[in-house]
């Protein structure tokens, strides 16, 4: 009710578009659903450790001069569930399997796996996923945003830094991850910022510019049949290719594949 700014939970009823009497019962059972903060968190700007446990100062004290987004934010939670999330949850985690994250919460992975096979958003594994790693309520509720909110103060200590949208290349698709912040001295002078993405897959990272989509010799974001995937390119006479992969090589005719981007700089992770 603080967070929202009302006195009542009738008021409390109106702003979050939730009925009076399911606000009455989270009194009478000593208990509020996790999506509620959730939703309180994300809508409001309240601190979500304030929320849960009472602790910290309020991240938003004024929280009346926000726009409240009601029922549609609440809606757009609860429709974030299942492998999304999981994987959100995953990535904030730095995990790469289910069962460490069992191993950490002490969850059993059949339990995990019904997230996945009924779509279900684990409201309160969520906000502990944010309260422990710190990463954005928002992103891993929604997978809006980005992943850190990072001071403005800390962006600008970062001689030369851009921020760039994060994706990840998942069986042939991008899903957006966010945002990066990279130092520009590493960038190709002739490239343009603003075209630029930060694409990751596995030990592989690019930063791609969607900028040109004339194929020419060099590193390219290719859409085969509708499946993107990092491919060499190198011409042939007769607007004929050669295509060359993560998994093998072969030639084709410049129609029978399209250009998304091309490669600027290649980011290989030594281990």
């Amino acid at each position: 009710m603080s967070s929202y700014g009302v006195a009542t939970q009738k008021a409390l009823s109106e702003a979050t578009d939730i009925p009076t009497n399911t606000v009455s019962n989270w009194v009478q059972r000593n208990s509020v659903p996790s999506n509620v903060i959730l939703k309180c968190s994300v809508d409001t700007g309240a601190d979500a450790r304030w929320l849960v446990t009472g602790e910290l100062a309020k991240a938003n004290s004024s929280q009346r001069s926000r726009a409240l987004k009601g029922k549609p934010l609440y809606d757009k939670i609860l429709a974030s569930g299942g492998k999304a999330v999981l994987r959100r949850i995953l990535d904030a985690y730095g995990f790469d399997t289910q069962k460490e994250l069992g191993d950490l919460l002490n969850i059993s992975s059949g339990t995990i796996s019904t997230w996945v096979r009924r779509n279900f958003f684990p409201g309160d594994v969520v906000i502990a996923c944010a309260l422990d790693t710190g990463v954005s309520l928002e992103w891993l509720s929604t997978g809006s945003g980005a992943m850190q909110d990072l001071p403005i103060a800390v962006k600008n200590s970062v001689l030369g830094a851009i921020t760039l949208e994060s994706l990840k290349l998942v069986a042939g698709k991008l899903e957006p991850q966010g945002q990066c912040i990279f130092d520009n001295r590493f960038l190709p002078k002739d490239i343009s910022q603003d075209s630029l993405r930060y694409i990751y897959s596995g030990s592989r990272a690019w930063l791609i510019s969607f900028d040109s989509l004339e194929l020419s010799n060099g590193t390219w974001l290719l859409d085969i049949d509708g499946t993107l995937d990092v491919y060499s390119v190198s011409r042939r006479p007769g607007n004929r290719l050669r295509v060359s992969g993560k998994d093998g090589e072969f030639e084709c005719s410049v129609n029978e594949v399209k250009a998304e981007g091309i490669v600027a700089v290649c980011i290989k992770k030594f281990l």
